[in-house]
């Protein structure tokens, strides 16, 4: 019995010397140089609980400010079971933007867009993809082809939202841009696949963006398990294959991914664009209905933006009413400028997540540190809530804006789209899609529930809804062709 004892004891001892060498080479990474300060919290979860508490939408994170405080402007920590470098320096948030072109994607991320997926492939790979993009969200391709379908959809959403007294933002801008790029997309499709299409993107959990492990419960699990992502992916793969097979025409972003346009070559396989339209898809309802919502928050809160806008869009209504038209146009848009301005403070102070994420490709010095290739860069435009660049930074003040280049997305002071090799290319389709669903909201009276709150988790999140309450009374004359 002593025998035994002694060497279960001896195992046991060795389990726990082998935990806490581990447990202390997880605290303290090794490198070639000095690493930046910071704590990497308990192995594996690292500080992703803290990380990922809720917090005010307008303003830092707790998370952030304190580190800050305490280890300065560049820091280290572990988030979603990687090596996490957090920078609010501009400066080196710009040069690694600049300098590495890899998206710093927690393994959540990797496994839930697919490790095939274009966006997140090499160098090679991703050019390619912006390019594709940019011949469908750009300037020119938003004029031909998305203007005129989010005005329509904008208009006919809002009119029925008039009609049973109210509607919920967020919702609302999902189904409106859900609609408008699946018809872009796939081009018309039958009744049964536009509506299962739908049920796939409602199904979507809203806390996928979480840990990096298929545990029930936890965002990847639900998203992996419920299908959500296959049953998509085998719909969209389904309909391009029988449209092709019996000719019928495809959406028009399916014509440039294939070539079909001007008489071009084949551009991506079939599995590899429907990887690409599935990234789309995701990307682009997570982020512009949340923000469009939060603004829709901040325009309600502040009475003498309300009454400006609703003055700017007076006057588009009266034009158009006089010249007999019915469709916004390029023109209308750009002509928006107080909704620009809106627009523009809105990216600011809802800017409060890292908008450069990048795997570190090579290894970067630092002043005194060093940080080593492969960890994930996370850099914060902490820039928008300085003092030094925006009067009371926290307020939202349009006015701040006036006579400025509205267009510009990227500058040292400005960064809410990202910047580097990774710029948002659906920027200007972002900023459109918010400034027609706030020209016909302005066409109502109408007001958002006091008791709406806008916090992040990394995502925006609506714990009450986005709902506003509306009215079909309007100083617009509705009997108009407007």
């Amino acid at each position: 019995m002593v025998e035994v004892y002694e060497f279960w004891t001896i195992i046991v001892t060795l389990v726990v010397v082998k935990l806490c060498h581990w447990i202390y080479k997880w605290r303290n990474p090794t490198s070639n140089g000095k690493l930046p300060p910071g704590s990497m919290g308990f192995p594996i979860i690292g500080e992703t609980l803290e990380f990922m508490k809720p917090h005010d939408a307008f303003q830092l994170a707790t998370f952030l400010t304190k580190k800050i405080l305490r280890y300065g402007p560049v820091f280290r920590t572990s988030l979603f079971g990687a090596r996490v470098i957090i920078s609010t320096d501009i400066g080196l948030n710009m040069e690694i933007a600049k300098t590495n072109h890899a998206p710093g994607a927690p393994k959540s991320l990797a496994r839930f867009f697919g490790e095939n997926n274009l966006f997140v492939k090499s160098k090679e790979s991703h050019k390619h993809v912006r390019n594709l993009t940019s011949q469908f969200l750009g300037s020119q391709g938003l004029r031909l082809r998305m203007i005129q379908d989010i005005d329509s959809l904008a208009r006919t959403h809002m009119e029925l939202g008039a009609k049973n007294g109210g509607l919920d933002i967020k919702e609302t801008s999902s189904k409106i841009l859900i609609e408008c790029l699946a018809k872009k997309v796939m081009g018309d499709m039958e009744p049964h696949a536009a509506k299962e299409l739908t049920q796939c993107w409602r199904g979507f959990p809203r806390g996928w963006f979480r840990f990096s492990w298929s545990i029930p419960g936890n965002g990847v699990y639900r998203m992996l398990k419920a299908c959500a992502r296959n049953q998509m992916m085998n719909l969209l793969k389904e309909t391009v294959l029988k449209k092709r097979a019996s000719g019928e025409e495809l959406g028009e972003f399916f014509k440039i991914i294939f070539g079909e346009t001007e008489g071009g070559s084949e551009k991506m396989s079939i599995e590899n664009a429907i990887e690409y339209i599935f990234t789309f898809f995701v990307i682009a309802n997570e982020t512009t209905p949340g923000v469009l919502a939060a603004t829709v928050k901040l325009i309600n809160d502040n009475p003498k933006v309300k009454q400006e806008l609703q003055r700017e869009h007076k006057r588009i209504f009266q034009d158009k009413t006089e010249k007999d038209e019915a469709d916004l146009t390029w023109e209308d848009y750009k002509s928006m400028t107080f909704t620009q301005m809106v627009i523009n403070e809105s990216l600011r102070i809802t800017s409060t997540v890292p908008t450069m994420l990048r795997i570190v490709e090579h290894e970067t010095h630092v002043g005194d540190y060093t940080i080593p290739a492969g960890w994930i860069f996370m850099g914060f435009p902490s820039v928008h809530f300085n003092p030094e660049k925006y009067e009371d930074p926290l307020a939202f003040n349009p006015w701040r804006w006036e006579g400025k280049d509205l267009s510009v997305i990227l500058s040292r002071t400005y960064m809410p789209f990202g910047a580097g090799s990774r710029l948002c290319l659906g920027a200007e389709f972002a900023k459109m899609q918010m400034a027609i669903f706030i020209h016909h909201l302005c066409r109502y009276t109408w007001s958002m529930k006091t008791e709406t709150k806008v916090l992040r988790r990394f995502i925006l999140m609506f714990p009450r809804g986005s709902d506003v309450q509306i009215s079909e009374d309007t100083e617009v004359d509705n009997s108009s062709v407007y």
